[in-house]
């Protein structure tokens, strides 16, 4: 390893803190990730109302409270969604904007559903409405089928062959 001259000016790099073992309460030492904490996945959407719609009928989701309008939370497959409308910076995001995906067609994101059986959870799926780009494509390893909700986030049916 060559040192140069300006290396040496640098601070030296802190080394990030062991994680603590997500067993621990939060109260203990402020254990990150800890007892009491659940992840949100935030889906930002168009139309609320109409999201709303397709997440509790078509996927099944269950509707845990909806706020003025603008956001509606669910509860699926273990997990949390949050719903919300588009909105500009604020004060705790101050250059931050949330917008729907523009182009569908490419993706940042995405949801795979492990499921036992791809092909019956298409079926279901697509008689409630859901579009899928394709039938069940097996693969060898795994049988997998995407789709997508009204605002173009991406969806994965996978099946572990």
């Amino acid at each position: 390893m060559v040192l140069r001259a300006r290396d040496a000016e640098r601070p030296a790099r802190r080394q990030p803190a062991p994680v603590a073992a997500a067993s621990q309460p939060v109260a203990e030492g402020g254990a990150f990730p800890g007892e009491g904490m659940e992840l949100t996945h935030i889906l930002v959407v168009r139309d609320v109302e109409r999201a709303r719609d397709f997440y509790r009928d078509v996927m099944g989701a269950e509707l845990y409270r909806e706020y003025g309008g603008t956001s509606a939370v669910f509860r699926f497959l273990g997990n949390w969604l949050l719903l919300v409308t588009g909105g500009g910076p604020a004060e705790d995001k101050p250059t931050v904007t949330f917008a729907p995906p523009a182009d569908p067609d490419t993706v940042a994101h995405a949801f795979t559903m492990r499921v036992p059986d791809c092909r019956a959870a298409y079926e279901t799926l697509r008689s409630r409405g859901a579009e899928f780009l394709t039938p069940p494509v097996d693969r060898g390893s795994e049988i997998r089928c995407f789709f997508r909700d009204l605002d173009g986030h991406l969806f994965e049916l996978s099946q572990v062959g």
